[in-house]
């Protein structure tokens, strides 16, 4: 509705341009200075568009009408101009009315869209959802990569995204066209493995499997696809290769590595054994103690987490810790009610989300 009340201001101020002359009556002769002015006016358009302060086709509209004034004030300087007779000045107004409005539509319908449906007032002044502009940026990066889909930096760009959104199928493709237009590389087949993985609800194939072996053979440290490479161990039957490949990764990698909790928790589920990580101070406190001292320490510290997140439980991250260690130490139904009491206490739904991506390693739900 804005648009088109703009054309019509527009074309009722063309109008008015024209009809307004016809409407007043002979104008006395200038002296010479109204042509010297629109010369001047003339001469100031050429700068502007020179400096690009307008634009060609406001130009050439200002050219016009200053060059009729010229025109009528040189007109002036020869001779007195003579009212026009009132059947003339009929005509052009006929003109200017019907004219105008017939020229620009034959100019519209050959280029404009009549037939675009309406974008309804509602639809317009409904908020767009969260995920509104993230789906938005994702059609127009798929539209781009249809006209050049040899781009590996839109593939690169795309893929993750898609993952994120779980369209695994289309997340695939991508991975799979960002190793042919990117480059091979341990980490984008890692990638493309759990993608594949994902998409099989969680099996580790023998199309995921060769994909992670793939990924070791280019990085043996690549840590998703060691940890899958585990978890493929430990589908087959073969817990004891699991462990043995998670115990690899926490004694090779970094101490605030971020998949360490996730390859801690799967090592106990396979009976690999290892106790939650303590902060540096409660490891320097139970460096001299005895093993039972040791786990006795650990359960008060799980214990009272436990306390905190019942008087204060949206904390999301908290949750995580408390189920974790309960999966670690073994007590997998404390684990579960602790999942489903954080699952009611955590209010924020990003943060609900990722705390229940985060525990499906854990086994919990199955």
């Amino acid at each position: 509705m804005t648009l088109w009340f703009v054309f019509a201001v527009m074309t009722a101020a063309a109008i008015f341009a024209v009809l307004l002359p016809l409407g007043m009556g002979a104008r006395t002769p200038s002296d010479g200075r109204e042509v010297a002015v629109y010369k001047d006016q003339l001469a100031e358009i050429e700068r502007d568009v020179e400096s690009g302060l307008i634009g060609k086709v406001e130009a050439e509209a200002a050219r016009v009408e200053i060059g009729r004034r010229l025109l009528a004030a040189a007109d002036q300087e020869s001779e007195a101009s003579a009212k026009p007779s009132l059947g003339l000045r009929r005509a052009a107004a006929v003109l200017a009315l019907i004219g105008l409005p017939v020229v620009a539509l034959a100019v519209y319908l050959p280029l404009g869209s009549p037939r675009l449906p309406d974008f309804p007032l509602t639809a317009r002044a409904k908020p767009a959802d969260g995920s509104q502009p993230l789906e938005t940026l994702v059609s127009q990066v798929e539209q781009h990569l249809q006209k050049n889909p040899t781009d590996a930096r839109g593939w690169t760009v795309l893929a993750p995204v898609l993952a994120r959104l779980g369209r695994t199928e289309d997340a695939i493709r991508a991975y799979r066209n960002v190793i042919a237009y990117a480059g091979d590389g341990a980490t984008k087949r890692a990638d493309l493995g759990e993608m594949i993985t994902a998409a099989a609800s969680g099996v580790v194939t023998a199309e995921a499997k060769a994909e992670f072996e793939r990924a070791h053979a280019l990085d043996a440290d690549e840590p998703k696809a060691n940890y899958y490479l585990g978890l493929a161990a430990e589908q087959d039957g073969r817990k004891d290769d699991a462990a043995g490949i998670w115990r690899g990764m926490l004694g090779k990698g970094p101490a605030d590595a971020p998949w360490r909790p996730l390859v801690s928790a799967a090592l106990a589920r396979v009976g690999g054994g290892e106790v939650p990580a303590l902060p540096s101070e409660a490891m320097a406190a139970a460096k001299d103690m005895s093993a039972g001292d040791r786990d006795a320490m650990i359960r008060g510290m799980v214990d009272r987490l436990a306390t905190r997140l019942k008087q204060n439980g949206d904390d999301a991250e908290g949750w995580l810790r408390l189920v974790r260690a309960y999966v670690v130490m073994g007590d997998l139904d404390k684990a579960r009610s602790a999942l489903s009491d954080a699952r009611q206490a955590v209010k924020d739904a990003e943060q609900l989300r990722q705390l229940n991506e985060s525990v499906k390693t854990f086994g919990l739900d199955g």
